[in-house]
């Protein structure tokens, strides 16, 4: 299919074009949050919630990875912050690295071990062979940076009932 946009001719292929309908054979079905390393999270919770003038509406511990979260909403959009909760942790050696910032973009998947061997298929290196517990009633799976053109990219799927 093609399109245009401002005089421009775009060529859009066919398995980029779906509808809501598609959903369960989209692998990766849409960015369901974009996670921010913070190393304060009371005073980024304030800044956040100002700049969007919104609360945060929750917080949870992740033990597994030593991390606290919280998450706001920016219109249809969630955002997570992340700080370190013990010495040494990811977040912390990220920030010591990198600064505080976008540390990641989450995508939703409706089967993270599917689509984990998708992408190991393709190439890509997830940093675990099986998905662990994650915050907000996720199972989660990171990919490496390395192999994503440098954004860490986490699938993220709503745990099983």
């Amino acid at each position: 299919m093609y399109s245009i946009t401002y005089g421009i001719l775009i060529f859009i292929p066919p398995k980029c074009l779906y509808s809501p309908n598609d959903q369960l054979s989209i692998p990766m079905q849409k960015i369901e949050h974009l996670g921010i390393a913070v190393s304060d999270l009371a005073k980024s919770e304030a800044l956040y919630e100002a700049l969007f003038n919104t609360q945060v509406y929750k917080r949870e511990e992740v033990k597994s990875q030593h991390v606290m979260t919280a998450f706001l909403r920016c219109g249809p959009n969630k955002i997570e912050l992340v700080a370190g909760t013990q010495e040494g942790n990811v977040i912390d050696k990220y920030i010591a690295k990198k600064g505080e910032g976008l540390h990641h973009v989450a995508f939703a998947v409706t089967d993270i071990r599917s689509e984990i061997d998708r992408l190991k298929s393709e190439g890509f290196q997830p940093l675990s062979e099986e998905p662990q517990e994650g915050a907000d009633n996720k199972l989660v799976c990171f990919l490496h940076p390395k192999t994503t053109g440098g954004i860490l990219i986490e699938l993220v799927q709503e745990k099983p009932e």
